[in-house]
């Protein structure tokens, strides 16, 4: 089995908890923009897949692409260039903290535990409309 989908918007990273102490207990606080961005991953998912699961017991090879939007500060050849994918993204975030966003977020939706992923490939490219694509496919039937 195969799924495809893609995120629309600019690809964000899982960020870091923050945490916080109450009644002398610590508490880790996933940020706002992480939850918003995990929720938009996993509303794209259901509506292309809506209840679909992997097998609890099968590895998987997940590939993300993540296009970034061309800077328009940029020169018409250095746009050129993003497009034809010969200058590729060096900023934040980092391609591990993409793949935990989209990875976490997809957890008893797409797959019972992201610890199923036994091959995991993250791109980072420019393009005029940004977005994150992810192919899961079973390693099985590769």
């Amino acid at each position: 089995m195969t799924v495809v989908f893609a995120v629309d918007g600019e690809p964000q990273g899982k960020a870091r908890p923050r945490f916080s102490t109450a009644g002398g207990r610590v508490r880790a606080i996933t940020p706002k923009q992480t939850v918003n961005y995990e929720n938009r991953v996993k509303s794209a998912y259901k509506k292309s897949y809506g209840s679909l699961r992997f097998d609890d017991d099968v590895s998987l090879n997940v590939f993300i692409t993540a296009y970034f939007r061309i800077p328009q500060s940029k020169s018409n050849s250095k746009k050129e260039q993003m497009r034809a994918n010969t200058v590729r993204p060096t900023k934040k975030p980092d391609c591990d903290n993409i793949a935990k966003a989209v990875l976490d977020a997809l957890n008893q939706l797409a797959y019972k535990d992201d610890a199923q992923v036994s091959e995991l490939t993250v791109l980072k490219r420019y393009s005029d409309n940004p977005r994150v694509e992810v192919i899961i496919q079973n390693s099985e039937n590769i």
